[in-house]
This record gives C-alpha cells, structure tokens and sequence, in this order.
C-alpha cells in the first residue's frame, strides 16, 4: 500500500473519529440544557401544548402566590411582561421561591389554561451584595497592603 493511500484512510479515519465524538458531545449536552417556554410562548402554542411534559420559566407574579399548608396546594401565576399563565403545584416550595422572583416549572399545560407544575425551580439572584463584614475585611486588607 502506498504511502498516500495510507496517508488518506489516516485522514478519514481521523475525521470520522472527530465527527463521531462532535455528535456524542452535542447529544450529551442536549440534554443537559434547561430550556423553557415564556408564558408568551406557551400562549403562543395554544392547543399543541396541551398534555405535552414541558419547562416554563418567567416571574413569579407578587399577591398570586396561595399555599395551604394542609393540603401542600399551591397556586400561582407566572408572567414574562406579555403574559400570565396560572402554575398548580402539589407539595412543598423550595426556599427561593417567593414573589417577584424568577422560577422554572416542569410539568404539563391543561385544556384548561393551567400548567400543572411537578417540580419548580427558583432561580436566586444574579446580584451579589457584600455584607458589611466582607467590606470592612477588604479595607482591612488594603490597609495592610499599603503599611
């Protein structure tokens, strides 16, 4: 076999090896991605959402948020600033969950209008604020830098 034979099933075989481990990539981060729908978005898809497993994520709406410790029910509205859809949720919220807040739900859209949520996600905040012990350590530091 000739030395460009050789050279050109290298190659391939190269460029298959990538393509093959390009796919086995993208197909693990596929589903690792947490995408959501908008509340405008599942509006948008109307009867097509209804019934299918899906994420929404948008606001927490404030004076929308209902739970009944006795029952574990609760209820409330999710808003992207275009539209509002009602959230139903059987159990306990996680502690960032609160409103004017972000969160993600993962459940079904009804026939009804409701998403019936199985798990929420609250998102925390992106805003970091230093307490005050943690500004006064950084001017101690930078005193002691200075001496």
């Amino acid at each position: 076999m000739s030395n460009t034979k050789r050279r050109t099933r290298f190659i391939i075989g190269g460029i298959v090896i990538l393509l093959s481990l390009g796919y086995l990539i993208y197909a693990g981060l596929e589903d690792t991605l947490v995408y959501f729908l908008t509340p405008a978005e599942l509006q948008a898809k109307g009867n097509e959402a209804v019934g299918q497993r899906l994420r929404l994520g948008g606001m927490v709406v404030k004076d929308s948020v209902h739970w009944d410790p006795q029952t574990l029910q609760l209820e409330f509205q999710l808003t992207d600033g275009e539209a509002t859809i009602p959230v139903r949720h059987r159990g306990t919220p996680p502690d960032l969950f609160g409103e004017g807040r972000g969160a993600v739900v993962e459940g079904t859209f009804t026939a009804e209008g409701i998403f019936q949520a199985k798990t929420i996600l609250a998102k925390h905040s992106e805003e970091y604020k230093a307490g005050e012990g943690t500004a006064s350590a950084k001017e101690r530091f930078r005193t002691l830098i200075k001496e």
